[in-house]
């Protein structure tokens, strides 16, 4: 009896750090999907302008990512559900109709990301940005060429993320920012305005991105009212390593900023901000991170976007790896083709905005439906939170749309 007991203990220890793997790996498949080059040009463009004022504003905006991402992803875990199913059980079609937005959205992004990462290679081996696209699209197909393809895309998310971490933390230490203003103008800014508050969300929980790792988590079955703390916890570290990195970023341009007074441009200005608080090796050290953030961000892009649609068709859950790496290609060629992905960006920005009030909502209302949830109670301040979310992002997707408007001028 006693050595039956032991087995089982030993075999709930393994399920435990097994599922604690999962949960750390979806956690920086959301973080780092959401850590992609935009990220990097924003939050340096965004910095200059505000300068320590912008710590109230990722201050802002890391209350809203955490109310966003605790809804959406409660929701997703309790039910087993993943959100195109969501909203179908919410009314009929509209699942269909999110799930094009969001690989609509995804699709663009991943073009470029694409172009990112071979833009990454570029500054650190000189390589033809084309030939770069090539070598970034074959790495992050190998990812899903793999029979453990989630084990060894949660794998590839940590390292990558812990690597990008250690050394933005190096630039920031560098530069020497000053961080008694900063944390003085976090809580008593001087200046404030709307539209880096919603960029910086939208960069961050908008379109596929909070749904990265809440999809990672159904996929390994860690679901259900049992594992209501697992899923918090992985929701909580995501949120809390993407603002980790943005506060560190913020930190180390706000050091050049102030201390070297140099404008950092419009053509690279993350990429300019690393040269200058850090000379050549920082300017090598951005082609790291800047690759690292774009692959990162392909690999998390493609599976999401694809797990959007296994639901929807069984071909999609039967070839799901053969989908990821032909959404990885299409996308290749297509920069490959046009090499020009801003205006893809743009777009993608745009439907992004559209897509976080939208699929909130969603989520938001079937908080409430027992044939979605079950017993589970939702927590009715983590909802009404989430509306004011909501009204937020609808602003934040009117906003966006002028970017469309100025492209097709």
């Amino acid at each position: 009896m006693s050595n039956k007991s032991n087995s089982q203990n030993q075999d709930s220890n393994i399920e435990k750090k097994s599922n604690w793997g999962v949960l750390i790996g979806a956690s920086f498949l959301m973080a780092t999907s959401a850590i992609g080059p935009g990220f990097l040009t924003q939050t340096a463009v965004f910095t200059e302008t505000f300068k320590a004022n912008l710590g109230f504003i990722i201050l802002l905006t890391v209350i809203v990512d955490f109310v966003a991402q605790l809804n959406i992803w409660r929701v997703i875990g309790v039910s087993g559900l993943r959100a195109q199913d969501i909203a179908n059980k919410t009314l009929p079609g509209l699942g269909v109709f999110l799930a094009i937005l969001i690989c609509i959205g995804g699709f663009a992004f991943n073009i470029g990301n694409i172009g990112g990462a071979a833009l990454g290679l570029n500054v650190l081996f000189g390589l033809n940005v084309k030939l770069g696209a090539i070598i970034s699209a074959i790495i992050a197909i190998i990812i899903f060429m793999s029979k453990e393809a989630g084990k060894a895309m949660d794998t590839f998310a940590k390292v990558l993320g812990v690597l990008m971490l250690i050394l933005i933390g190096y630039v920031a230490f560098k530069t020497q920012p000053p961080v008694g203003e900063m944390i003085a103008r976090t809580f008593v800014p001087t200046d404030f305005s709307f539209l880096p508050f919603i960029t910086l969300v939208g960069g961050t929980v908008g379109g596929y991105i909070t749904f990265a790792g809440g999809h990672r988590l159904i996929d390994a079955k860690i679901t259900g009212i049992k594992h209501l703390k697992d899923i918090n916890r992985s929701s909580v570290l995501a949120i809390t390593i993407a603002s980790l990195m943005r506060i560190l970023l913020f930190a180390a341009v706000l050091g050049v900023v102030v201390n070297i007074g140099k404008p950092l441009g419009t053509v690279n200005p993350a990429a300019e901000a690393f040269k200058l608080g850090a000379g050549n090796f920082g300017y090598m050290l951005f082609g790291v991170v800047l690759f690292a953030a774009a692959l990162t961000s392909v690999v998390g892009s493609a599976y999401t976007s694809v797990s959007f649609l296994k639901t929807l068709a069984p071909v999609f859950e039967k070839h799901t790896s053969k989908f990821i790496i032909g959404f990885i290609v299409i996308s290749t060629l297509i920069f490959l083709t046009l090499g020009k992905p801003v205006e893809l960006l743009v777009v993608a920005g745009s439907l992004n905005g559209l897509i976080l009030p939208i699929a909130l909502g969603i989520i938001l209302i079937a908080s409430t439906k027992k044939n979605i949830i079950g017993e589970y109670k939702h927590s009715k301040l983590l909802m009404y939170s989430g509306y004011i979310v909501v009204i937020l992002a609808i602003i934040a997707g009117y906003q966006s749309m002028g970017g469309i408007v100025a492209l097709f001028k």
